[in-house]
């Protein structure tokens, strides 16, 4: 499939990128300063993330432009919970990350991923959404890391950046015991809904 559009990409998750790259789906990045402390963190999960990404559409930085161009911008968040159904973002330090590591290792874990994908049109001197997709993904996993091997994955994965520092990809994928679901879910960008979206909004020619 052709397109003449590149993806605009409010992210600076590298495994997001990573994906985008492998998938070769043609994308920029560019940034969003959403405060997601203003989300309602007692919405259950699914929603949660939706709103996350949602946000983040809204405070999206989008480039300049001429009357008439279009593009396409996607946002995303993942979380993941816990067999007690305790909500876990990414870890706020070492000992945190050690903490959920060691708590997540004992049942299955359910990574929720939603993107927000915004078809746009330049007009009258600024960008207006033309359609918005909001999908949600979720996938059930399990992710063992022996107290040995955490030091080592700590520094060689990327678990710092993950939701329960969880990195399924590169070095973290020999921790991975079994996935229910969508692999790409779990790394944070459902990429079969997503090129089902963008061929359904006409980034593909």
């Amino acid at each position: 499939m052709k397109t003449k559009h590149v993806l605009l990409l409010a992210s600076g998750s590298d495994s997001r990128k990573n994906l985008l790259e492998e998938s070769g789906i043609p994308f920029k990045v560019i940034t969003q300063n959403a405060d997601e402390s203003k989300c309602d963190w007692t919405l259950p999960i699914e929603q949660l993330v939706v709103e996350i990404a949602r946000l983040k559409m809204e405070h999206a930085i989008l480039p300049e432009a001429k009357e008439g161009d279009v593009c396409f911008v996607v946002t995303a968040d993942t979380m993941g919970k816990d067999p007690e159904g305790k909500i876990h973002g990414k870890p706020v330090d070492r000992y945190d990350a050690i903490e959920k590591l060691k708590g997540l290792r004992n049942g299955p874990v359910v990574t929720v991923s939603a993107f927000c994908l915004n078809k746009n049109v330049f007009k009258d001197g600024k960008w207006k959404t033309i359609e918005r997709k909001e999908v949600c993904s979720s996938a059930e996993h399990f992710f063992m890391v022996p107290d040995k091997w955490i030091d080592t994955y700590l520094e060689k994965s990327w678990g710092y950046k993950g939701s329960g520092a969880i990195a399924i990809e590169h070095f973290g994928e020999q921790f991975s015991k079994d996935i229910k679901g969508s692999y790409s879910t779990i790394r944070g960008l459902p990429l079969f809904e997503l090129r089902e979206t963008l061929e359904e909004l006409g980034f593909y020619e």
